[in-house]
C-alpha cells in the first residue's frame, strides 16, 4: 500500500495520475425485525425461516415501516452533523432478479431521509473531511447460493427486508488509505451510536467503490464502481488495482467503460460484471403502499437526546485528562474499548496510569488470548483495584504483572492473590540492608570494578538484589540504600 502521510500517484508513461474515490456504504440497520415487516434478522439462521408473508410478497401484503429503523437512521445522521429531512418518500427500484421476489426494491432515490453531512479522517499527520452526500433507506435482497447443487441455485429469502442505510460520499477520498481510513472511521461512529454492528465478514456493512483516474487538475474522469466489497483491506486492494488498471488502459490509448465490476479477493484483483451504459431503466416511482415519513421535533429530540459521547470528542475528553493522544486514539478506536476504559476510570483509576496499563499489559494480553476487550477475564473492578496496589507501593512493577496474569488464569481480585501468594512489596529498610550486603560480599570483583569507575554496574546490583528478594523490595528503596552502600 501507499505511505499513507504522502500524495498518493499513480506513476504512468505519461506523467503521474491521480485517483478519485467516493464510497456507497450499505450498513444493515440494528433492529430486530425487518423495515417494513415483523420477520427476525438474526444473522446465521437456517435459509427461509425468517420470511413474512411481506417479505414473500404474497397478494395482499402491504409494507408498515419500522419506527425503530427510521429512529437509528435519522441517529446516525445527527452523528455526522447531517441534515435531516423531516418529510422523505419511498420509491420503488423495479428490477427482476430471483432474490427480489416483489419484482422491486423499496428504497429512497428523490427525498432521502438524511442530507449532506460531513466525517472528519485522519492519515497519517493530516487530517481531512470527506463530504456524505447522503444517506437513504431500503430494504435488502435476499441471497441466491450457488453452491448447494451442481446445477441449481437456491434462494434464502432471510435477509429480504432487512433494513439497510446506503451511505453514499462524495468523490472526495484521493488515495486507498484515505479510503481505509474513511470507513474505519464511519464503522466506529456506527458503532458507537449502535445503528450498525459493523460486522464486514457477515455483511452487516459493505461498500460499493467507485474509482476514476485523472491527470492532477482535470476533470473528473469515467468512473468505475466495484460491488459489495466486505472488508476495509479489500476495499484498498481494489482501489489501488483499479486505479493501476485504469491508467494501462488510457496510457495505451484505450478509454474506461462506465460498469460494474466484481473484486477478487485472492487475486486481489476486479473483472467486469456488468456495463452500466447497458443497464435497464429501474423506472423509480414513488411507493403507492406507503404514505411519505414525517418527522416532528419530539421524535427528533428523542433521537438527538439518545446520542452516546462520540469518538472524537471522548478522544478530547481523554486527551484534557492527561492521556497521551496516541493512548486516547487507542482507546476510542472501538466502542468497547472505550466502555471498558471508561468503567475502570469510574472505579477510580487515574487516567494516565490507566491509559498505559490499558494499552500495553491488557491489550497485550488479550491478544496473546485471542479475546476481545469484551471477553477480558479481568473486569475494569479488578483492574482499579490493581493499579491501586501498584501505586500505594504495595506492588512493584514486576510484581504487579506477576498478579495480572494470576487474576488472567483465576479470575480472582488482585486483593486476594496478593495476600494468598504473598507477593506484597517491602519497604523494609533493615531487611533490605542485610540482603544488600550479602549481594556485595558474594561479587567483589563486580563491587570493585564499581568502585573504580565502572557506574553501569550498578543497576546490576539493584538486579541481584531484587532477585534477592524474589522481586519484592520496593526499587526506589533498593536504589537508596545501594547507593549509600556503595559511598
Amino acid at each position: 500500500m501507499a505511505d499513507a502521510s504522502t500524495p498518493f500517484r499513480i506513476k504512468g508513461a505519461t506523467g503521474d495520475w491521480e485517483v478519485v474515490i467516493g464510497l456507497e456504504v450499505h450498513a444493515q440497520v440494528t433492529s430486530n425485525a425487518k423495515l417494513f415487516s415483523g420477520a427476525a434478522t438474526t444473522f446465521g439462521a437456517e435459509p427461509n425461516t425468517q420470511v413474512s408473508l411481506v417479505d414473500a410478497a404474497m397478494p395482499g401484503m402491504l409494507p408498515v415501516p419500522n419506527r425503530e429503523c427510521i429512529r437509528q437512521a435519522v441517529r446516525t445522521g445527527m452523528a455526522i452533523d447531517a441534515q435531516i429531512n423531516k418529510w422523505s418518500r419511498f420509491d420503488r427500484k423495479n428490477y427482476f432478479y430471483a432474490d427480489l421476489p416483489q419484482g422491486y426494491q423499496i428504497s429512497q432515490l428523490y427525498h432521502p431521509l438524511v442530507g449532506e453531512g460531513a466525517i472528519e479522517i485522519e492519515v497519517g499527520d493530516d487530517t481531512k473531511t470527506i463530504g456524505v452526500e447522503r444517506i437513504h433507506v431500503e430494504q435488502d435482497a435476499g441471497k441466491l447460493m450457488h453452491d448447494q447443487h451442481p446445477t441449481r441455485s437456491y434462494v434464502d429469502l432471510n435477509r429480504s427486508g432487512v433494513a439497510l442505510m446506503e451511505i453514499v460520499s462524495r468523490p472526495d477520498m484521493r488515495s486507498p488509505a484515505e479510503a481505509g481510513a474513511y470507513l474505519t472511521k464511519l464503522r466506529s461512529i456506527l458503532r458507537y451510536v449502535g445503528s450498525c454492528d459493523g460486522n464486514m465478514d457477515q455483511g452487516s456493512m459493505r461498500a460499493d467503490v467507485n474509482v476514476s483516474v485523472r491527470k492532477p487538475g482535470e476533470e473528473f474522469g469515467t468512473r468505475t464502481e466495484t460491488k459489495n466489497v466486505n472488508s476495509i483491506r479489500f476495499v484498498m486492494q481494489a482501489i489501488e488495482h483499479e486505479a493501476a488498471r485504469q491508467v494501462d488502459v488510457l496510457e495505451a490509448g484505450g478509454t474506461i467503460v462506465q460498469e460494474t465490476r466484481l473484486f477478487n479477493p485472492d487475486s486481489g484483483t476486479t473483472r467486469s460484471m456488468r456495463s452500466k451504459e447497458d443497464a435497464h431503466d429501474y423506472r423509480y416511482f414513488p411507493d403507492p403502499d406507503l404514505l411519505p415519513l414525517e418527522l416532528d421535533e419530539a421524535f427528533l429530540d428523542e433521537c438527538r437526546a439518545s446520542l452516546p459521547e462520540l469518538p472524537d470528542v471522548k478522544r478530547a475528553r481523554y486527551e484534557g485528562l492527561g492521556i497521551t493522544p496516541y493512548n486516547a486514539q487507542v482507546l476510542t478506536a472501538e466502542v468497547e474499548s472505550a466502555r471498558w476504559f471508561d468503567a475502570l476510570l469510574d472505579a477510580g483509576a487515574k487516567p494516565a496510569a490507566a491509559a498505559n496499563w490499558v494499552t500495553s499489559e491488557l491489550f497485550g494480553a488479550l491478544n496473546r488470548l485471542g479475546k476481545s476487550i469484551g471477553e477480558s477475564p479481568v473486569t475494569p473492578g479488578q483492574a482499579a483495584e490493581l493499579l491501586a496496589l501498584v501505586a500505594d507501593g504495595t506492588l512493584s512493577g514486576s510484581l504487579a504483572k506477576q498478579v495480572f496474569e494470576a487474576m488472567l488464569e483465576t479470575g480472582d481480585a488482585p486483593g486476594k492473590i496478593v495476600e494468598e501468594r504473598g507477593l506484597k512489596q517491602t519497604s523494609d529498610t533493615g531487611a533490605i540492608e542485610a540482603v544488600i550486603a550479602e549481594v556485595l560480599a558474594k561479587n567483589p570483583g563486580q563491587l570493585e570494578q564499581y568502585r573504580g569507575g565502572k557506574v553501569a554496574l550498578f543497576g546490576f546490583f539493584v538486579g541481584q538484589t531484587m532477585k534477592a528478594m524474589g522481586g519484592k523490595a520496593n526499587p526506589a528503596v533498593v536504589n537508596d540504600l545501594l547507593k549509600k552502600a556503595l559511598g
